[in-house]
C-alpha cells in the first residue's frame, strides 16, 4: 500500500501546505520528465536551471503534489512549503523506500582520488569471503546485487539512492560500498543516511569551480565525519599520509571508533614495508595488529598501494580476518579505466587512466616515469566549464614527467577548446615536446604512432567513459576502444610491410 502524504510529510518537515494530504502517493520525482500519476513533484532550484520552471509541466503529466522552497500555491495539486528542499528529499526519499539504509552495511567512501578503486577492491574482498551479496553505487556503475545499471552520477540524488538501497535489499544484499562525492555531500543526497563505515583517501586541488576554495572543499568532506550530513559512522577509516588527516581526526568525535592507514608512518593501524613496484604490478609486507604479512597485487603504483591499505582496513572494521582477504587480493583484475593496461601494445605499455586533475595526474607519471625504460608520452585534456585554475598545474605535471605530451580535448562541453587551450598552455615550460590537438582520436593516433619498444604511453582524463561531451551533443567515445582500434590499425601496416 503507498504512503500517503501526511505520512510522508509530517508537521516537521513542513512550513506549511494547501490541499490534501491523504492522498497516496507513487513516486518522488525531480525531474518533470520523469513524473508519473501519483508522483510528488520536488522543485529543486539548481545551478543551472530551477524546478519551479517544471511545475506545470509535472502537473500536467499527473504529479498530486509539488513541493517547494517558496510560497507559491498551485490550487490543481497539494502543495506544500519546506525550509531546505534538499533536505527534504531526502528524509522523505529515506522513508519512502523504508529506510533501506537500516538494513544494510553501507561503507561510504570520499576522497579527491581513488573513490572508485576502492571502492571496487572492497566489494571484491568481500564478495570472496562471504557469500553474502555486496552492492555498489559509483562513478562506473551500479550493481544492485543481481542486475548492474550504468552510472548516471557518482552519487545519485537522494531519491536515486535510497531506491538503489531498497533495490539491493530486496535482491538479498547485506553490505553497499557508496562512492561519496563533495557534490553529494554538499546537495545531501546522502543526508541522514545510516553510514557504518566512513573513509577518506585525500583532499586535493578539484571541484573549486563549484566550492571556490580548499577550506569549503574540506569543510563538505569532513562533514561525511561529523554527523551533519548522515548520523556519526560506527568507524572512520583514514589516510594519515594526507595533509588533512591530522585536523581531520583531531576534530572527530570520541565516539568514532578511528583506524588509520599509510604507506610509511608505523603509527598507523595498517601501514607498509618493503614495497615494490613494476609492469607487473605490486608487492608488499602488510603491517597491523595483527602481525606482518607478505602480499602482492596486480595494480601498480604506490598510490594503488594505498588504496590497499585503505580496503584492508574496511575489511578489518567489518571484522573480517586479513589473512582471509590477501589471496583474493592477488588476483583482484584492477578496475575499468584505472590504469587499465591495454594489451595489444607490442614492445611497449599503453595505459587508460582516468587521472583529471594535477594531483591525479602527478601520481600516475611519476609511477610510470619509475617503470619506464625509454620515454613516456602522454595525451590528456581539461574538461571545459570546470576549475581553470588546475589546467596550468596539470600541464606543468605532464610536461615535468613526460618526454613529449599531446593536449587535447576532454569534454569541452560549453567551452571553446581554444579557451581551454589557452589556460593549459600557461603551464608549458618546453614547447618542442608538446602538440595541441582538439581532435582526442587524432591525439590518441599521434602519441601511438610515435611508441616505440621500452616505451610507455598513457591516455589519461576520461578512464572509463564511453562519451565525449560538447556543448550542443554527447557523442560515443571510448579511449579504451579508440586506443584498440588504432593499434590494431599499427599492426596491420606492420604486416603489409613485410
Amino acid at each position: 500500500m503507498s504512503p500517503n502524504l501526511e505520512t510522508l510529510f509530517p508537521d516537521s518537515l513542513k512550513l506549511k501546505h494547501a490541499g490534501n494530504l491523504q492522498i497516496p502517493v507513487n513516486a518522488l520525482v525531480t525531474d518533470s520528465r520523469r513524473v508519473i500519476p501519483g508522483s510528488v513533484f520536488f522543485a529543486i532550484p539548481g545551478l543551472r536551471t530551477n524546478g519551479t520552471f517544471y511545475v506545470e509541466e509535472a502537473i500536467d503529466r499527473g504529479a498530486v503534489a509539488v513541493v517547494l522552497e517558496s510560497d507559491q500555491i498551485y490550487p490543481q495539486v497539494t502543495t506544500i512549503q519546506v525550509e531546505d528542499i534538499r533536505k527534504v528529499v531526502a528524509q522523505v526519499s529515506r522513508n519512502f523506500y523504508e529506510k533501506p539504509d537500516e538494513r544494510l552495511e553501507l561503507i561510504g567512501i570520499t576522497g579527491t582520488n581513488g573513490k572508485t578503486t576502492v571502492s571496487y577492491i572492497v566489494q571484491s574482498l568481500l564478495k570472496g569471503v562471504s557469500n553474502r551479496l555486496t552492492g555498489l553505487i559509483g562513478t562506473i556503475q551500479y550493481d544492485l546485487g543481481h542486475r548492474t545499471l550504468p552510472s548516471f552520477k557518482t552519487t545519485p540524488e537522494a531519491i536515486d539512492s535510497f531506491s538503489l538501497l531498497k533495490q539491493m535489499l530486496e535482491a538479498g544484499c547485506t553490505r553497499s560500498v557508496i562512492e561519496v562525492s563533495s557534490h553529494g555531500i554538499d546537495q545531501k543526497r546522502i543526508f541522514g543516511m545510516d553510514l557504518k563505515i566512513a573513509v577518506f583517501l585525500n583532499l586535493t586541488q578539484d571541484h573549486l569551480d563549484y566550492h571556490g576554495d580548499l577550506e569549503t572543499y574540506f569543510k563538505v568532506k569532513q562533514s561525511l565525519f561529523t554527523g551533519e550530513i548522515c548520523g556519526l559512522p560506527e568507524y572512520a577509516v583514514v589516510n594519515l599520509d594526507d595533509s588533512y588527516s591530522k585536523r581531520l581526526v583531531s576534530e572527530m568525535d570520541s565516539t568514532v571508533k578511528l583506524r588509520t592507514f599509510s604507506m610509511e608512518n608505523n603509527r598507523a593501524d595498517f601501514y607498509l614495508s618493503n614495497y615494490q613496484c613494476d609492469h607487473a604490478g605490486s608487492r608488499f609486507t602488510l603491517n597491523w595488529s595483527g602481525g606482518k604479512l607478505k602480499g602482492s597485487t596486480k595494480l601498480p603504483g604506490l598510490y594503488n598501494l594505498s588504496n590497499i591499505l585503505a580496503a584492508l582496513a574496511v575489511c578489518d572494521c567489518l571484522g573480517i580476518a586479513i589473512e582471509t582477504v590477501l589471496p583474493i587480493l592477488e588476483i583482484f583484475p584492477g578496475v575499468p579505466g584505472r590504469m587499465e593496461r591495454i594489451e595489444e601494445a607490442e614492445g611497449y605499455d599503453v595505459f587508460v587512466d582516468y587521472a583529471h586533475t594535477d594531483d591525479a595526474l602527478d601520481k600516475a607519471l611519476s609511477m610510470l616515469r619509475g617503470i619506464t625504460r625509454e620515454r613516456l608520452l602522454v595525451t590528456f585534456g581539461c574538461g571545459g566549464n570546470r576549475d581553470r585554475d588546475k589546467r596550468k598545474s596539470m600541464m606543468e605535471v605532464a610536461q615535468r614527467h613526460a618526454d613529449f605530451v599531446c593536449a587535447t580535448s576532454d569534454n569541452p562541453r560549453g567551452e571553446s577548446i581554444e579557451a581551454i587551450f589557452e589556460d593549459m598552455k600557461a603551464g608549458v615550460q618546453d614547447s618542442d615536446s608538446i602538440e595541441f590537438n582538439p581532435d582526442r582520436k587524432l591525439a590518441i593516433g599521434r602519441v601511438l604512432g610515435l611508441a616505440q619498444p621500452g616505451d610507455t604511453v598513457l591516455i589519461a582524463g576520461k578512464g572509463h567513459e564511453t562519451m565525449q561531451e560538447f556543448k550542443d551533443r554527447i557523442v560515443p567515445f571510448d579511449d579504451r576502444v579508440v586506443t584498440w582500434e588504432v593499434l590494431k590499425i599499427k599492426q596491420l601496416e606492420k604486416l603489409r610491410k613485410k
